[in-house]
């Protein structure tokens, strides 16, 4: 899954013209079931596991993901009730990895609220989470495809590979920018991908608009990706749900860090491998970060490239008859970049 960097010099971000609130109400009803279903997959005799997966599902979310499950297949004419399962399928995919990620980010805040790891301690939700992705995949093998089967699989299997890479560019700044887009389409975007694919094998289409619909998705979960860089150094406490500058605490090598190293001095340089690799980070160093941040645009273009994304996303849609499905998820692709901004 190899994404080449898109052209430096896109246009700034346009006005978002949907949001989200024309998709959610489209599949009000479905989102329902779904929500159903996930609490009834998640019981267990064990009481720490619903009472774990409850505290994070109670943080809220959009549920973007099975979001796009259920538009993917109507905007197909999908007409059966498999959608409703397999996106609760990939919810609890997505579940699992959040707790994963907590745990190896250590982090004490998500969506505003204290992690699971804050909580519980670490053992804890790992164990959980593999719960959680057992389950998911028992209910694939409920529904019996073979090929939704190997999508969702082979999505499971690329998030974990997307998260060991980016253990290995931690504290690394001579990560290039392709690799950063590599890791994030493995780490973030796989997901997107194989939830919006299903929809139109559910609905038997042809390889063109399924291929189309992973593009879509693909395309949707870098820009989904690209603004949590960005917001991580460009947003309020309050709007991002969790603590700001904590990639920079942890030496995460983000778009945005990528950017600002690449066009620095040989003195700005030698701050970012000081504060990134030695993790020698001192009062005032994200703030300085921020500053050069800002002096070299990093941000901006962080931005302007998601906004490329989620047009690429939005082209990729032409394959499909308009339709109220295809313009939500036409307005899915905007809010991922405009949601926060």
């Amino acid at each position: 899954m190899s994404l080449a960097p898109l052209p430096h010099d896109t246009a700034p971000p346009r006005p978002a013209s949907g949001g989200l609130d024309g998709p959610l109400a489209l599949v009000a009803g479905e989102m329902e079931k779904v929500n159903s279903l996930i609490l009834e997959q998640m019981q267990s005799e064990v009481s720490l596991i619903p009472e774990l997966a409850r505290h994070l599902i109670a943080a809220g979310g959009k549920r973007i993901r099975p979001v796009l499950t259920l538009l993917a297949a109507r905007m197909c004419g999908y007409e059966g009730e498999r959608h409703v399962g397999l996106a609760a399928c990939v919810e609890f995919i997505h579940t699992a990895t959040l707790l994963h990620d907590d745990v190896v980010d250590e982090s004490d805040l998500r969506r505003g609220r204290r992690t699971a790891n804050a909580v519980w301690g670490n053992k804890a939700p790992v164990l959980v989470g593999d719960f959680l992705f057992s389950r998911a995949f028992m209910m694939m093998v409920a529904d019996g495809s073979l090929r939704v089967l190997e999508i969702l699989s082979r999505a499971s299997a690329v998030i974990a590979e997307g998260e060991v890479e980016q253990l290995v560019t931690t504290n690394d700044t001579s990560t290039t920018e392709a690799a950063y887009l590599h890791m994030i389409a493995s780490k973030t975007a796989a997901l997107f991908e194989a939830a919006a694919q299903v929809g139109a094998v559910l609905a038997d289409r042809s390889a063109a608009e399924e291929q189309a619909l992973a593009t879509y998705g693909r395309s949707v979960g870098v820009a989904f990706q690209l603004i949590d860089d960005a917001l991580d150094y460009g947003a309020g406490h309050a709007r991002l749900g969790k603590t700001v500058g904590d990639d920079f605490r942890e030496g995460k090598i983000t778009l945005p860090v990528l950017l600002a190293f690449d066009r620095a001095d040989d003195g700005e340089r030698a701050f970012w491998k000081r504060c990134m690799e030695d993790m020698d980070q001192k009062d005032g160093d994200l703030e300085h970060a921020i500053a050069l941040m800002q002096k070299h645009g990093a941000i901006r273009d962080t931005i302007a490239r998601a906004e490329a994304y989620s047009s690429e996303a939005q082209d990729a849609l032409a394959l499909f008859a308009d339709g109220p499905c295809r313009t939500a998820l036409a307005d899915l692709a905007e809010f991922s970049v405009h949601r926060a901004f």
